[in-house]
């Protein structure tokens, strides 16, 4: 039945994002799932092959929640700069207080740690689980460009430049925040 299945793969990651809110990254293990979960080995593998998989099903999950998110709060933006604003002070400092998303902390420094792995290990996965993102900021990057609040270029392609930029600033900045050799107050600076 695919309602039940569906329901299933929404069950893990629903306890994925509660083990990495409570415990970060490392807390994320098959064993953890399996406990939390309920679910026998088998079930569990019968939707994912192994850890990876998993990641990459929270990190396509989070980004098209993040995606429909910015959306909706960039709906309520005149200005397709303002809006291009938001998403980037969205994505770099977390959202604010105001604002409905879910996403916590933990699940964000642990999809910022894992971009750069799933880069290189699963480069076509991690592309689909942008897309929506992308699409949310080339949307407004085209409708910029219409105001001439932009100059005329290539959306999809700024879109991509302006994520990666984002997405390596936030890993090194993460870094060195976990490290303790910058205070968290540089990210909103930044």
């Amino acid at each position: 039945d695919d309602g039940a299945d569906c329901q299933r793969t929404q069950s893990i990651l629903a306890a994925a994002y509660d083990l990495l809110e409570e415990e970060g990254l490392d807390g994320l293990t098959i064993r953890a799932m399996l406990k939390r979960t309920g679910l026998a080995r088998r079930a569990f593998y019968e939707r994912f092959e192994g850890k990876d998989d998993l990641v990459v099903a929270v990190f396509a999950a989070t980004l098209k929640e993040a995606a429909t998110h910015f959306d909706q709060e960039t709906a309520k933006l005149d200005s397709p700069l303002e809006q291009l604003r938001h998403i980037v002070y969205g994505l770099v400092h977390g959202s604010q207080a105001d604002t409905s998303i879910t996403i916590g902390m933990r699940r964000v420094s642990a999809i910022v740690r894992e971009h750069m792995r799933l880069a290189q290990t699963r480069p076509a996965e991690l592309e689909a689980a942008l897309a929506p993102l992308l699409r949310v900021i080339a949307d407004r990057i085209s409708a910029g460009i219409r105001t001439g609040q932009m100059r005329e270029s290539d959306p999809a392609l700024q879109a991509t430049l302006i994520y990666n930029l984002i997405a390596g600033t936030a890993h090194s900045e993460l870094l060195m925040e976990e490290s303790g050799e910058a205070g968290p107050y540089r990210r909103k600076r930044l």
